[in-house]
């Protein structure tokens, strides 16, 4: 039987799509369509106020909340069945103070929309590799991508937040104001309130030198062993992850490599002037392309999003990794090439450089003292294929698992609740307690969810 939600139209300003509404099966729609999820409503709130009053409407009504950004959750955790999707779309808006390298930026707004907004000022925040993601998701779960090395996590680099939180009040909260707060947000993910506003420190970048170097996959394990002492000795100002892919069937790549699997890596370099680091890592081997350039930051941070519409099954798992031994490389080499489907990737982000170089205890995020965040994506738009993409990246992340530190990342986690704990690592305890200060009833529980403390 339908859920009511009599009286909820009237008590937000923005548009609300109900289970019944010619809309509906569009605006429930995930980008893993993997999963399907029926909520009641959608709220698409206009503001804070709107924010508040769908909070305390489905808090009322005994509604469970989900709380949707850029909407690109693995695990659908931006939707919840027989409850409300409070939509964060319209809230967009991006101010740039370009004097003080801040940007003040919406909880609905998209990796694409930052990175625009603060190009036009020769600025950057860094962010993760696709444009449609919502910066809110990334933000609150940490935030890895080409310029972590160099300038930290996306919530790294997080100054300040406008939250609603479960009570329907409104707080601001910076490194003074509501600071354990402020503390769990970056890297507790979703479980302390609803982010409108984020004010991030911006760092002058406009062009990188930027682009994959893509190797025989046969050559795998003589890359992998290369790169995995190369890069950790390499200044922090290179970026670069490994990857085993498909070369997508269409320009800029040739026509002879089109669906060809191989490996390699996706280097990135802030400035046009190549690094002494950049020369040495395009020198090694024998690549099959090089395809690094130098391309405006937007334009390189958004280059894969039309690989990867809303829309793919999507399955996917994510492991934290400090070194990556012989038996580890082997492993690589057995289950990469078995991609099932040519969207189907594994990816190994670097995160030292200036991510480690904070303290474990300093954020929510404790996995400081990883170098690699890995990343075992199986996606396919056909559902026929779900089984094989999803037997893939379960059987690759198992076997990798010895190799990992024993927390998977929150942002890259799927099916696994039994893990959550780990996720949030040393920190977990300490968040329970921000939890049950600001949510004492877990309001906010569709995500890798943090109990309250007792």
């Amino acid at each position: 039987m339908a859920v009511s939600v009599e009286g909820l139209a009237s008590a937000v300003k923005g548009r609300v799509v109900e289970a019944g509404a010619p809309d509906y099966d569009e605006a429930r729609a995930l980008y893993n369509a993997m999963i399907d999820k029926r909520p009641a409503a959608i709220a698409y709130c206009v503001d804070e106020a709107d924010v508040a009053a769908a909070v305390r409407y489905a808090t009322e009504h005994g509604l469970r909340i989900a709380v949707r950004g850029g909407g690109h959750n693995g695990a659908g955790l931006g939707s919840v069945d027989d409850g409300l999707v409070i939509d964060l779309t319209p809230l967009n808006g991006i101010e740039v103070d370009a004097p003080a390298k801040m940007a003040r930026v919406g909880g609905g707004a998209l990796l694409k929309d930052l990175l625009d907004a603060t190009h036009e000022h020769g600025l950057t925040v860094p962010v993760g590799i696709i444009g449609t993601t919502g910066v809110g998701g990334l933000t609150l779960g940490g935030g890895m991508g080409h310029l972590t090395r160099g300038m930290g996590l996306t919530s790294d680099n997080l100054v300040a937040a406008t939250v609603v939180l479960a009570d329907g009040s409104v707080v601001q909260t910076d490194a003074e104001r509501e600071p354990e707060l402020f503390w769990a947000l970056r890297g507790g993910g979703g479980n302390f309130g609803v982010v409108t506003s984020f004010s991030f420190r911006c760092h002058p970048v406009t062009t990188v030198l930027a682009g994959p170097v893509l190797y025989d996959i046969g050559d795998a394990a003589e890359v992998l062993t290369w790169y995995r002492d190369f890069l950790p000795a390499a200044p922090d100002e290179v970026g670069g992850f490994f990857a085993f892919l498909s070369i997508p069937p269409g320009p800029p790549f040739p026509d002879e490599l089109h669906l060809r699997k191989v490996c390699g890596v996706v280097w990135t370099q802030p400035g046009e002037e190549e690094s002494d680091a950049l020369r040495e890592a395009r020198s090694f081997g024998n690549p099959l392309l090089d395809g690094i350039a130098p391309v405006p930051l937007p334009a390189w941070n958004t280059a894969f999003d039309a690989v990867y519409p809303a829309g793919d099954q999507w399955y996917w798992r994510g492991e934290f990794i400090r070194e990556i031994p012989d038996e580890a490389i082997a492993v690589h080499t057995e289950y990469g090439p078995q991609m099932p489907t040519w969207k189907s990737t594994m990816h190994l982000y670097a995160i030292d450089g200036a991510a480690s170089r904070i303290a474990n205890d300093a954020t929510a995020w404790s996995y400081r003292d990883a170098v690699w965040g890995g990343v075992f994506a199986g996606v396919d738009p056909d559902p026929a294929n779900a089984g094989a993409i999803r037997d893939w990246a379960r059987s690759y992340s198992d076997a990798i698992k010895p190799y990992a530190m024993g927390g998977g990342y929150s942002n890259f986690a799927l099916d696994e609740p039994d893990r959550v704990r780990g996720m949030y690592g040393s920190n977990y305890d300490r968040l329970a307690r921000v939890k049950a200060q600001y949510d004492p009833d877990n309001v906010f529980r569709v995500n890798q969810n943090i109990q309250p403390a007792a």
